[in-house]
């Protein structure tokens, strides 16, 4: 073991939480600054560069200073030094808005409370590239991918897009973009970009010209008509809904994923097996016309 090797083991968990942010910030956005580590560990600026320094010193060349964004970016030959970098490591710490994604009590269980969640499958893109499509974003830049969708229809060689968020579904991650191609703002699922390039070149467009994505829509459920009495007070409760109706504002581009991942009964007459579908839609005529992929044919 040399001596960095030991140093890096010998790094205080607190100091190695910053040390990990320090990375996955550099990696995933493209340039770590003093403010990013001040603000996000409430520490003053001269301690922020200080654990600045010592990341240099113990995983030297990693990081480079850029003048040009004041700040340290990843260079040619990084190579991950405390942080686990893998997408299904570092996404739900983006979604919760974490510094880092673990700690250092291996298996033991830090509220003493068991946990489980379903073995399903990560559906995700390698780390370098989600690392550029997170920059772009970042960077609020254009973004070069070769993508590949079910239908084959929109699959090109090379599609220009201006990315402005992920998107976690709970059953998959996208990315809501702008196509140059089409003219318009779509999802892309992070698992079917077979590559991505960020590049310098800056977004024209953003989320505030994402109508989908400003406007909001109250969707109004109920407990299927199915059900007996007692189950469908009992669903009422589960969703803290004040009278008969359970009302969700949400995001008019997420309806038809809240639609799928609450298993909403979205037939016209309401016919799905309500053990299946214990929830109906009420306001169907104002959600459809952007959900449409969502709704039953029956």
């Amino acid at each position: 073991m040399n001596t960095k090797e030991k140093m890096r083991l010998d790094v205080k968990w607190a100091t190695r939480q910053r040390l990990q942010y320090i990375e996955i910030m550099a990696f995933y956005a493209g340039v770590v600054t003093r403010s990013d580590v001040a603000r996000a560990f409430g520490l003053s600026d001269p301690a922020a560069t200080k654990d600045l320094k010592l990341y240099g010193d113990l995983a030297p060349g990693n990081l480079v200073y850029h003048h040009g964004v004041f700040g340290f970016v990843p260079a040619a030959g990084f190579a991950p030094a405390f942080a686990d970098l893998s997408p299904a490591a570092v996404l739900p710490v983006i979604a919760a808005n974490l510094a880092v994604a673990n700690g250092p009590y291996g298996e033991a269980l830090v509220y003493g409370l068991p946990t489980a969640a379903l073995p399903l499958p990560a559906r995700l893109p390698g780390a370098q590239t989600l690392a550029q499509i997170t920059r772009a974003i970042h960077g609020r830049r254009k973004l070069r991918v070769a993508y590949r969708s079910l239908s084959g229809r929109d699959s090109q060689g090379a599609r220009i897009l201006e990315p402005h968020t992920l998107v976690n579904t709970g059953l998959r991650w996208h990315v809501r973009a702008y196509a140059e191609d089409s003219c318009d703002f779509r999802d892309f699922v992070l698992s079917r970009v077979m590559a991505a390039e960020c590049l310098e070149t800056p977004a024209e467009s953003g989320e505030q010209y994402d109508d989908d994505w400003v406007e909001t829509v109250s969707l109004r459920l109920a407990p299927h008509r199915g059900l007996d009495a007692v189950r469908r007070e009992s669903l009422l409760l589960d969703y803290g809904a004040s009278g008969d109706v359970v009302e969700i504002s949400v995001r008019r581009a997420l309806l038809g994923y809240v639609l799928q991942r609450l298993g909403v009964d979205t037939t016209v007459d309401h016919s799905l097996n309500p053990s299946a579908y214990q929830l109906m839609l009420l306001n169907r005529d104002e959600i459809e016309p952007f959900a449409a992929w969502a709704f039953s044919e029956r």
